[in-house]
Formats: C-alpha cells, structure tokens, sequence
C-alpha cells in the first residue's frame, strides 16, 4: 500500500498572491503523488488571521490544489480561539486525520505539531540560514527522526555555519518535470526573474549586513548597459517610486510581481515566456557559500530555458557554464548572458537535461521517502 504523507507548507494560506513561494511546495506535493503517495497539505491558522478572512483564505488555497489535482488533501492546524462559520471547512481535514500519515515532511521549520506524528523529516529550504538560527537566535525546532537540507555545504567539514549537532542529509530541491515542460519564449523575451525585493538584516560572528535580494543586486545596477539582452525584474514594489526610478534608469525592465505572477499559472507563464533566468542571491548565500540553488530557477531549467545565476560556493555537480551558468562579479555576469545568447538553443537543451539529470521531483522525492522511513 502506497503512504500517506502529510507536508507541512508555510504561508501558503497567509499569502494567496506568493505563486512562487506556493510552487516551493507544490513541486514537492507532485513529486510525491507522482509516486503514488496520498498527499496531505498541511497549513497552520495561527492566532495573527482575521477571522473574517479565514473562509476566503481557506477556499482560494483549496482551489489552486484542486487545479493541480490536489483535490480535499488540505489539512488545517487550528491554533486559533476565532469564530469562524463551520462550512468554511467543507472539504478539509482535520490535525487529528492528518496525524494518522506515515511520515509528517516538515518545510514549515517550527510547527508545534511534530510530535504527534508516528515519523517525521525536516527539510531544510534556508540553508546556512536555519542552521544559524537554531544555533545564535535560539530557534525552536523540535526533535524529527531525519533531516535533510538543501544546501550541499550544510553539515560538511570546512562548512561556514554550525551543524547544530544533527546528521544532515542532502537532498536537491525537487521539480515536477511534466508539469514544467520545454517551452519556447517569444522573439522579444527578456532574461527575467521573480522575488522578493525586501529582506531583513543578518549578524552572524560580530558582522551585520542587509540580506534582502536588493542589497545582491546593487552591486549589479549597471548590467543592463553591459549586454545586448533585456533583463527584467518581477518584484512587489507597489508605490516605491524611488527604486522602480533607479532600476529603470539603468535600463531594467521592471514588472509587480503581484500583477504577473499572483496565481500559480500566471508565474508558470511568466516563466515559460521568457527567454531565461538573470538573478542574483540574497547576501547569505555568498557569504556562507552553502551551494544553494533556487526552486525558481529549477523552473527555468525544466521549461528549457537557461539561467545565469551567481555563484553560492562549489558544488559537486552544479556547472558553471552549460546550461546554469554562476558568475561572481558583474564582468563574469556579462561574459554569461553573452554566452547564452550566442549558443542559445545548445543551452536550452542543456538546461533541460540538467534539470532531468539532477532535481526530477519523482528521483529526488523517492530518495527522500527511501531514508525517512526506513
């Protein structure tokens, strides 16, 4: 018989219009059913929801599960005193049905729920980051049978952050290959990419610095001038004039996320109509050299289009120049787009085979489920 497995998921009930934060999940969810597994999507209702948003809340997220056949798989943590009218639970599962899986995936971090499942695994999606936040801030993860990370660094001699005495397991970020199929991006594409603009501050061994996706691309502002491809940004800026005024004056593209991407479908397309992925990472990932690599771009490189991203540190199978290309300085940034567009449709297959060869949901989630329960 085919386990249950219940995936603990983060704000995707809080943040309707976060597509891509959305897609961390859902990949994983697809993996998982593409195996035959009996998903469980399970969110938390914390005491900080309006009780009169919670209904809408609740039926948006069961309708963009139900879009991708995750049909009354959504389970509610209700950690909340709010009234709230019983119908809008029609559909949904309670904690007590969803304790009763085979093994609780637990990307949620520090749910208070862990303990009341029979085996647990954390999957660790900040890597560098969580480490240091259990070690220095003190944050409370509870005991879990295994523990993954993506971060390839992670737990590893020579590792730039602790390991918080726990045996980590890597395991890349998974993609759900059918549903991210090749696609071909219209003759006036642009590099793009989807984000956060904001982030907050890190202080790590006496040293503080802004770890927010602005603060990486700074340093980059002048790209745009320096090759013969648009690059565009999906970010949220709503009324900051200021930035959207800087970044056009150095020639970027600038589109709110909200308006393009705030569905799953619409990031989807947003993605598969470009001609690749341009992005830089938030500070940390330089900083800590944890070998991280984006979900978002695994999406690039699914739907065949390459990505040039900068460089978080070696890795033992992530190239430089094929496919995914990693740049460290803005020189080496220009060098990469001009790479990819001069040897264009080589590169598009090349990502594609990257993203079979090394993050295809149905291996990589296998392969987790293999170690969690056994």
């Amino acid at each position: 018989m085919s386990p249950t497995i219940c995936l603990a998921t983060k704000d995707t009930l809080r943040w309707p219009k976060a597509a891509g934060h959305f897609w961390v999940f859902l990949n994983w969810a697809l993996g998982l059913r593409a195996l035959g597994c009996r998903v469980l999507w399970l969110e938390r209702v914390t005491p900080d929801f309006r009780a009169d948003e919670i209904p809408n809340l609740i039926l948006d997220l069961r309708r963009r599960l139900e879009a991708y056949g995750l049909k009354n798989c959504l389970a509610l943590s209700w950690e909340t005193e709010a009234s709230v009218a019983s119908d809008a639970f029609d559909g949904c599962l309670t904690l007590e049905e969803a304790r009763e899986a085979d093994l609780l995936l637990n990307l949620a971090y520090d749910i208070p729920v862990v303990g009341f499942f029979r085996r647990s695994a954390f999957v660790d999606i900040d890597p560098g980051l969580t480490q240091i936040w259990i070690d220095v801030y003190d944050m409370k993860i509870a005991r879990h049978d295994t523990y993954f990370t993506i971060g390839e660094t992670v737990g590893q001699a020579g590792a730039l952050f602790p390991d918080c005495g726990l045996q980590w397991h890597y395991t890349p970020p998974p993609v759900h290959l059918s549903i991210w199929p090749p696609s071909t991006a219209p003759s006036t594409a642009a590099f793009t990419t989807v984000m956060n603009w904001w982030g907050g501050w890190m202080e790590y061994k006496g040293e503080a610095y802004d770890n927010g996706k602005r603060a990486g691309f700074l340093q980059f502002l002048d790209l745009p001038r320096r090759t013969t491809k648009p690059l565009e940004l999906a970010i949220c800026l709503a009324d900051n004039t200021g930035d959207r005024e800087m970044l056009c004056k150095y020639g970027w593209r600038v589109q709110e996320a909200w308006h393009v991407t705030s569905t799953p479908w619409d990031y989807q397309r947003y993605i598969q109509n470009s001609l690749g992925e341009f992005s830089c990472v938030k500070p940390s990932c330089v900083r800590l050299q944890n070998a991280w690599i984006s979900d978002r771009t695994l999406c690039y490189l699914a739907s065949g289009k390459p990505v040039v991203v900068q460089h978080t540190g070696p890795s033992r199978f992530l190239p430089d120049r094929s496919g995914l290309f990693r740049f460290r300085d803005i020189d080496e940034a220009a060098q990469c787009l001009d790479a990819v567009a001069t040897d264009y449709n080589r590169q598009c297959r090349l990502a594609r085979d990257l993203a079979e060869k090394h993050f295809d949901a149905k291996v990589v989630v296998s392969r987790v489920l293999e170690k969690a329960l056994d």
